[in-house]
């Protein structure tokens, strides 16, 4: 039987454990359209009667951060919230700076400004990460006047 929940496959194949915290949690996420932050998860899991603790899902996201199935982003406030993503190719985020949603956006052209970097301070760079914020066509809709 294979899992239509990508979190939930990625771990039986990973050969973790599928407990039902965990399966709870791939659950929530997948209902999510955007950015979220580990107390949206429980609340969400509050909302639905889901018996969730606070560091399962901390433990839990640290995990699936770790296997790509989220990304941590730093938001402009200084929280942290998390974005689902499939665990492909390097790639950034755009966040909607007031609705949350997120969007997927690939290298970006970086691969020769790392490589400058890399040359100009003998360092080597293992790994990078780049936050886009702004506000989504829909909100941009919602307050732009029409032209």
């Amino acid at each position: 039987m294979t899992d239509a929940n990508p979190i939930v496959a990625a771990l039986g194949r990973a050969g973790l454990r599928r407990t039902p915290a965990r399966r709870a949690l791939a659950e929530l996420i997948a209902q999510r359209e955007g950015h979220f932050t580990a107390e949206d998860v429980l609340a969400a899991a509050r909302r639905g009667r889901r018996t969730m603790g606070r560091a399962t899902v901390f433990r839990s996201l640290d995990l699936l951060t770790r296997m790509r199935l989220v990304e941590r982003v730093d938001l402009p406030s200084g929280e942290h919230a998390y974005v689902a993503c499939l665990p492909s190719t390097h790639h950034h985020h755009v966040l909607c700076s007031r609705c949350g949603r997120s969007t997927d956006v690939g290298e970006l052209g970086l691969t020769p400004i790392i490589a400058r970097a890399e040359a100009q301070t003998g360092y080597r760079i293992d790994t990078h990460r780049l936050e886009l914020f702004g506000l989504c066509p829909d909100c941009r809709a919602a307050t732009e006047p029409a032209s």
